[in-house]
């Protein structure tokens, strides 16, 4: 399985939801499974994926399934 890269400190939601697309597909895993496997919809997923505004709960749960680290910077 490829190494995650990590998404950088002020990158815009839309590169942070094409690198969870990417990592779930990696995967081979629908938006459903994903969905399943965080404990969310499937629509949450979807809204995510077009980088759309979520909760940090909501995007923790994602990366925590996905192997992926969030990074708040100041």
């Amino acid at each position: 399985m490829p190494k995650e890269q990590q998404p950088e400190a002020g990158v815009p939601m839309a590169d942070i939801a094409q690198q969870i697309r990417d990592a779930r597909t990696v995967r081979g895993w629908s938006q459903e499974d994903l969905a399943a496997q965080a404990g969310l919809s499937r629509p949450s997923i979807a809204r995510i994926e077009r980088g759309d505004d979520v909760s940090t709960a909501t995007l923790s749960k994602v990366a925590v399934v996905l192997g992926l680290t969030i990074r708040v910077e100041r």
